[in-house]
C-alpha cells in the first residue's frame, strides 16, 4: 500500500492506493469522522461491479447509505444530470452532517464533486476513483464540475475532497479504451514535470498494457505524488497548476467538437500533447526529436495522434471560449524538452498557426 497526504492546511487529505482497497472504505471513512448518511452517486456499470462492496463496507461501519446511479459518459456531465442528484440527495434527506462518495471515472468524481461542493452549500465527499485517468489525475486537487454546450468544465468549483481511496484491482474490469485514455494523463507528468516518470513508462510501457500490478501502483503513485505537489503549492490554479493543462486546451477543444461523446477525454488530451509538442518546437522550446518521442509513447499506448477533420473555425471559436482564456490571449503550456515546462501567452488563431492547424 502506498499513503500520500495532499497538505492544504485544514483542507489536507489522503490518497491511499493499494490494491484490493475497496472493502476497507467505510472503516476509513469513520476514521476521519465522517458520520451520518453516504450517498453513493455513480453510474450504472461501476454499481454492478462494485456497489455492492463500497455498500456493505458502508454499512458495517455505521453509515446510512442510499446510492444515486447517473448515466454513463461526458455527455451526461452537465446541468440536467446534476439536477437529477439534487433531487435524489433532497428525496434522500442528505444534510449537512452526511457526505457524498464518489464512485467512478472522472465524469462521475467531477459531477458528485461539483454537487457536494453546493449541494447545502457544501458537504464533505470522498474520491473512490475506478478508472485510470481519475486515479491519476482527477480525482486529486479538488476540480469539481460540469461542462457546458460550449465548452468543458466551465462551471464548477474548486472543492477538495476528505479522502481518496484508489484500488488498482477495480483497473482490470476497466474496457481497454478507458485504461489507454487514461494513460495518457501519465505521460502528461512526465512531459512536462518529471522525466523519470516519461522513461519509466517508456521501459514499462508492455507491463502497463499488461496490466501488472507492480507497475500500475507505481505511475498511479508517482502521477498523484506530482499533482499534489503541484496543488500544495497553487490550490487554486492561479499560476504553477496551469502546467497540468498540458495538452488540455487543444484536447477540450476536440473533445467539446466531438459533442463529449465521439472522443473521450484521454484520446483528445493525447492529440493536444501532439499538437502542444509542435507548438513547443516551433517556439524553440523542444526538439523535433522530443515532438517524435512524445507522438511515439501516446502510439506505443494505443492512442492516435491524428487530428480529426473538424472545421477550423469552429475549433477556433471553441478555443475562444477556453476558460483558461484571458483578454483573447490563453496561458498555452509546453514542453522544455522532456520533463519540463514553459509557459507562453497565444492568441487562439496563433496556437492553431503554431500547431499546423491553420484556419
Amino acid at each position: 500500500m502506498s499513503q500520500l497526504t495532499v497538505n492544504l492546511g485544514k483542507n489536507s487529505y489522503d490518497i491511499v492506493i493499494s490494491e484490493g482497497s475497496l472493502s476497507s472504505l467505510g472503516r476509513r471513512c469513520a476514521a476521519i469522522g465522517l458520520k451520518g448518511m453516504a450517498a453513493v452517486v455513480t453510474n450504472p456499470t461501476v454499481a454492478a461491479l462494485y456497489g455492492d462492496v463500497v455498500r456493505d463496507s458502508l454499512l458495517s461501519s455505521g453509515f446510512t447509505v442510499v446510492q444515486i446511479e447517473i448515466p454513463d459518459g461526458e455527455e451526461y456531465k452537465n446541468a440536467s444530470t446534476l439536477n437529477r442528484v439534487y433531487d435524489d440527495l433532497l428525496e434522500a434527506g442528505v444534510d449537512r452532517a452526511s457526505f457524498i462518495v464518489a464512485l467512478g471515472g472522472g465524469v462521475v468524481g467531477d459531477l458528485a464533486g461539483y454537487a457536494a461542493a453546493t449541494w447545502l452549500r457544501g458537504i464533505s465527499f470522498v474520491q473512490v476513483p475506478t478508472t485510470l485517468l481519475a486515479q491519476v489525475d482527477s480525482s486529486v486537487g479538488g476540480k469539481t464540475g460540469i461542462d457546458h454546450p460550449g465548452g468543458k468544465n466551465l462551471i464548477g468549483a474548486f472543492y477538495q475532497p476528505r479522502l481518496v481511496l484508489i484500488d488498482v484491482a477495480a483497473l482490470t474490469t476497466l474496457d481497454h479504451r478507458q485504461f489507454r485514455a487514461g494513460l495518457a494523463e501519465v505521460i502528461k507528468y512526465g512531459a512536462v514535470i518529471d522525466l523519470q516518470l516519461f522513461e519509466y513508462v517508456e521501459a514499462n510501457i508492455h507491463a502497463i498494457l499488461e496490466m501488472q500490478s507492480g507497475v500500475l501502483i507505481e505511475i498511479i503513485r508517482r502521477s498523484c505524488e506530482l499533482k499534489a505537489h503541484v496543488v500544495e503549492l497553487d490550490e487554486k490554479e492561479s499560476g504553477l497548476r496551469a502546467v497540468l493543462n498540458y495538452g488540455h486546451t487543444l484536447g477540450h477543444a476536440l473533445e467539446a467538437l466531438s459533442g463529449f461523446c465521439g472522443m473521450i477525454h484521454g484520446e483528445a488530451v493525447a492529440i493536444g500533447m501532439v499538437l502542444a509538442a509542435r507548438v513547443s518546437k516551433v517556439l524553440g522550446f523542444c526538439s523535433q526529436d522530443d515532438v517524435d518521442r512524445i507522438a511515439g509513447l501516446i502510439g506505443q499506448c494505443g492512442l492516435s495522434v491524428e487530428v480529426p477533420n473538424f472545421d477550423r473555425h469552429d475549433l477556433l471559436e471553441v478555443i475562444a471560449a477556453d476558460k483558461k482564456s484571458r483578454g483573447g490571449t490563453i496561458t498555452f503550456i509546453c514542453n522544455r524538452g522532456i520533463g519540463m515546462h514553459a509557459m507562453s501567452q497565444q492568441t487562439p488563431e496563433e496556437l492553431l498557426g503554431l500547431s499546423g492547424l491553420e484556419v
